[in-house]
């Protein structure tokens, strides 16, 4: 189990610094002075939320993969 759970870890690091580096990038792109209207803006919010959960599922998928792939070693290795 602690395979799994330092992958995990490993990929909430990596979804939280690419998240700080997008931020940044998106941050930078805009001149400075220019202001977006707050209806044309897209809610932030809703999109960090659809990105945060796309990004459980594909740790889910990852721990599910990985528990699958442990199951058949152990089978293999019983059998």
């Amino acid at each position: 189990m602690a395979p799994v759970r330092s992958e995990a870890r490993l990929g909430l690091l990596l979804l939280s610094a690419l998240s700080l580096l997008s931020a940044r990038l998106v941050g930078a792109a805009q001149d400075p002075g220019t202001a977006i209207p707050a209806e044309s803006r897209p809610c932030v919010d809703c999109h960090a939320f659809e990105f945060m959960q796309r990004a459980l599922q594909d740790l889910k998928k990852t721990a599910y993969s990985l528990d699958t792939r442990k199951l058949f070693k152990a089978s293999l290795q019983t059998a």
